[in-house]
């Protein structure tokens, strides 16, 4: 081996350690919930680099909030309900919502909340500011209703039924956990098996 070649592999290793160093270090932030965590110079202070540093690797800022999408995304990996694929209707309504309902209080959704809180709201505006972003969340929405198509698959479901289950459980399941995390009277083991019930009734026709 060359030392050409060596030099380069080194420099490759080092430059990857350095990127995911930079990841770890946005995640960390962003999940303070901080409003101010949103900053490209918050995030290079927080890694001990410069902001030209983090352009090196990530372009520009669109560039490092889409490989913080991406990043999140991969350790989120395939959603495990999909594991069960000869389990009944209402168990697998269950495992989608008890699952939702464990990772919306992760640091990486708290990371992706604080994100998206301090970016355009508009589809049109943040695909215009923030187009590697904005292209990262809309490709969550298509993965995400064919991860639920293929979390019923062998059922006698209507599959229009389970992409309008697909649309609203998320903002169901936020819901929940904000009250959680605000404090609640609320029974929300009784609330969570509600919407699994009443999700089970939809799908299985009826309602």
């Amino acid at each position: 081996m060359s030392e050409g070649v060596a030099t380069g592999r080194r420099a490759n290793r080092r430059g990857l350690a350095t990127r995911e160093s930079m990841l770890d270090a946005a995640l960390r932030v962003l999940a303070s919930g901080d409003p101010t965590a949103v900053s490209a110079n918050r995030i290079a202070k927080e890694c001990g680099a410069t902001w030209g540093a983090v352009k090196y690797q990530f372009g520009d800022i669109d560039g490092l909030w889409a490989a913080v999408l991406q990043r999140t995304a991969e350790r989120r990996g395939d959603q495990p309900w999909r594991s069960d694929p000869e389990g009944p209707l209402d168990r697998r309504v269950s495992k989608i919502v008890e699952t939702l309902y464990r990772g919306l209080t992760s640091p990486d959704s708290r990371a992706i909340e604080n994100l998206r809180r301090a970016l355009p709201h508009e589809s049109a505006e943040l695909e215009r500011l923030y187009p590697h972003t904005g292209a990262e969340l809309a490709s969550w929405k298509h993965r995400w209703a064919r991860a639920c198509q293929l979390a019923f698959d062998g059922l006698d479901v209507d599959p229009v039924r389970v992409r309008e289950v697909a649309a609203f459980i998320p903002g169901a399941m936020r819901g929940l956990v904000s009250e959680k995390q605000l404090g609640t009277y609320s029974d929300l083991e009784e609330a969570r098996r509600g919407l699994t019930n009443a999700i089970v009734a939809y799908l299985g026709g009826h309602a």
